[in-house]
């Protein structure tokens, strides 16, 4: 039985990649998509960008190529709502939208509670705290998609998260406009609004790089951890 993860981005797999064996490439129809071994227990790993629809398509990809779904883990990064979230804090969703999901066994220390799943980037710190009214923890975007397609399965269905931006922190640049129509976001579109405004946004995107890269090893490191 296979435990499939789905993120967003191949570069939040970058901590996880370290404390797997005989990692190989599926040719599959999915922008990321590999397999490997995780403490002896097969895992496939997805990316296939940013949303919910992109999630459960890569999900969907997963559920009928595989004979049996040990469990969906939506996985990557988030932003925090609860201010006593940090950089690289560890997210466990209790619920998503909502609905009860799993939650998995470990000694490392994390936070749990409810999530938040919007396709949509929360780039300011006035909508972070209307939506931290609601109860929610943290906010991400694929969630939703995947554990919608793990309830219709019968599956089981866990959310684990990294933080990459305090509930404190605004995203200087809007990443909803650079989207794509199928929900990706532009490298183009990125480039010309950094362009557009370089001594703002550029020290920022660098900036949040460098989160994601500190985020993604303390994911891999809680991940390998755990049990599901």
């Amino acid at each position: 039985m296979s435990l499939v993860f789905v993120a967003a981005e191949a570069q939040e797999y970058d901590g996880f990649l370290r404390h797997l064996a005989q990692v190989e490439k599926l040719s599959w129809p999915v922008r990321f998509a590999r397999k490997a071994e995780m403490n002896g227990r097969p895992v496939v790993m997805l990316a296939n960008g940013p949303g919910p629809v992109l999630a459960a398509s890569a999900a969907r990809e997963a559920s009928g190529r595989l004979d049996k779904l040990d469990a969906f883990v939506s996985t990557g990064y988030c932003g925090a709502l609860d201010g006593g979230l940090h950089l690289s804090s560890i997210v466990v969703a209790s619920t998503v939208n909502g609905n009860i999901v799993q939650q998995p066994s470990t000694n490392d220390a994390f936070m749990a509670g409810p999530v938040l799943s919007r396709d949509a980037v929360i780039c300011t710190v006035e909508e972070k705290s209307r939506l931290r009214k609601t109860g929610a923890i943290a906010v991400e975007m694929e969630a939703a998609g995947v554990e919608t397609l793990a309830r219709d399965l019968g599956v089981p269905f866990y959310c684990v998260r990294v933080v990459t931006d305090a509930a404190s922190d605004a995203l200087a640049l809007d990443f909803n406009k650079v989207r794509r129509r199928d929900g990706g976001f532009s490298r183009g579109r990125i480039m010309a609004a950094a362009c557009r405004n370089p001594l703002r946004i550029v020290p920022e995107l660098l900036k949040f790089q460098r989160n994601c890269k500190s985020a993604s090893i303390a994911l891999g490191d809680f991940i390998a951890n755990c049990r599901f």
